[in-house]
């Protein structure tokens, strides 16, 4: 960490480069909840939005995977195939989907706060597939439980208990239109989606780890997936979307919405992602994630005049609390192995060392992976 700290990139410590990177991601990823609002509101097909933004995604994405990843890309076979359009149906049209049919009937900040139940519900699945352990006679395995159950509580509020209005702009056209906009829509239901969004993307997480293994290369393997979705989504609209002017641009405003859900939020903020992750590891991004539901807040209430609730408040609330009663389990977790790790090797023979190698990878991927953050709806 001092070695990172004394790497200095245009004059500043790395470190402070991180912190200002996961900042202005959180702030693109805020832009993404509000610009995807703004483009349901004028009308835009929930089906061609994300045609044209994985589209754009593809394109960002496939120059870096086939350069970058000449050497480890292994060959390309049915069963990887298989995997990847299983893949793609998972972390892309499943998820997705049920994002802005989610998202249609809510709001960005609510959107944004089920989000932070993903590193939770990605813990659950793996526990429950035999990936992750669950140790409930340590704390760090009582706090991944004890914050799982917190953020299913949080997301059965926000589901079940609307509340009354704590806060709402007051005034304005714009502030009518969207109000307009809203009516005849299904709080409830649009909560169902956003948690089926959540599972969705969850499921990604768990599955691309198995795949990961086989082909070491997540350019190559988000540039498949991608393309498939693009294939997935395409097939649904076929049956879907017969109106051909659905696929036109009406306005600048339109066009606007899908560059930045392509180049914005799939490219530039995948790229920077990758970096933080690589620099600052996975705890130091998903702790970043609530920033997020905060600055959505603030950008949806000054341009939708979006209101708050207090169920979604309180749902908020206890969501971030599990989020961070996770991460502070999987941090004790990390560090526990990493000292047993150590007095194994400084007490053992060189057999008992190799062993604890092979321990360490086993718990390998139940460390890391389900703490990777959203390269799916928001990155990929």
């Amino acid at each position: 960490m001092a070695e990172a700290d004394a790497r200095r990139v245009c004059g500043l410590p790395e470190r402070v480069q991180l912190h200002g990177a996961m900042l202005a991601l959180q702030f693109g990823y805020a832009g993404f909840h509000v610009v995807s609002r703004l483009a349901l509101n004028m009308g835009i097909s929930k089906l061609v939005f994300p045609v044209y933004r994985n589209i754009i995604a593809l394109i960002l994405l496939v120059p870096f995977a086939y350069f970058l990843e000449k050497k480890d890309r292994p060959q390309l076979t049915l069963s990887f195939v298989v995997q990847f359009f299983l893949l793609a149906l998972c972390g892309i049209t499943a998820n997705q989907g049920f994002y802005l049919l989610g998202l249609d009937n809510t709001s960005p900040t609510f959107a944004s706060a089920i989000q932070n139940s993903v590193p939770a519900i990605t813990f659950a699945m793996a526990a429950a597939l035999r990936i992750e352990r669950v140790r409930l006679d340590r704390r760090d395995g009582v706090a991944k439980v004890a914050g799982t159950l917190a953020c299913v509580a949080g997301a059965s509020v926000i589901t079940l208990y609307k509340g009354p209005t704590i806060f709402g702009p007051a005034g304005g056209d714009k502030l009518t239109a969207a109000a307009i906009a809203g009516d005849g829509k299904n709080w409830t239901l649009g909560c169902v989606y956003l948690i089926g969004h959540c599972l969705s993307w969850s499921g990604w997480l768990v599955l691309q780890a198995p795949v990961l293994k086989k082909y070491p290369a997540r350019l190559s393997v988000t540039s498949y997936t991608c393309f498939f979705g693009v294939i997935q989504f395409l097939i649904i609209a076929a049956f879907m979307e017969r109106d051909a002017d659905a696929w036109a641009f009406h306005s600048g405003s339109e066009l606007f919405t899908i560059l930045y859900a392509g180049f914005i939020a799939s490219g530039v903020a995948f790229a920077v992602q990758i970096w933080c992750i690589d620099r600052g590891g996975p705890v130091f991004v998903a702790v970043y994630q609530p920033v997020q539901t905060l600055v959505v807040a603030i950008m949806a209430s000054l341009t939708l005049g979006e209101k708050f609730y207090l169920g979604g408040i309180i749902g908020a609330v206890l969501i971030i609390a599990g989020l961070y009663l996770v991460l502070w389990g999987k941090n004790q977790e990390r560090a526990r192995i990493a000292r047993d790790l150590l007095a194994s090797s400084s007490s053992s023979t060189s057999s008992s060392a190799i062993a604890a190698d092979r321990i360490a990878a086993k718990h390998a991927s139940s460390a890391t992976q389900p703490l990777l953050l959203p390269t799916s709806d928001n990155a990929v």
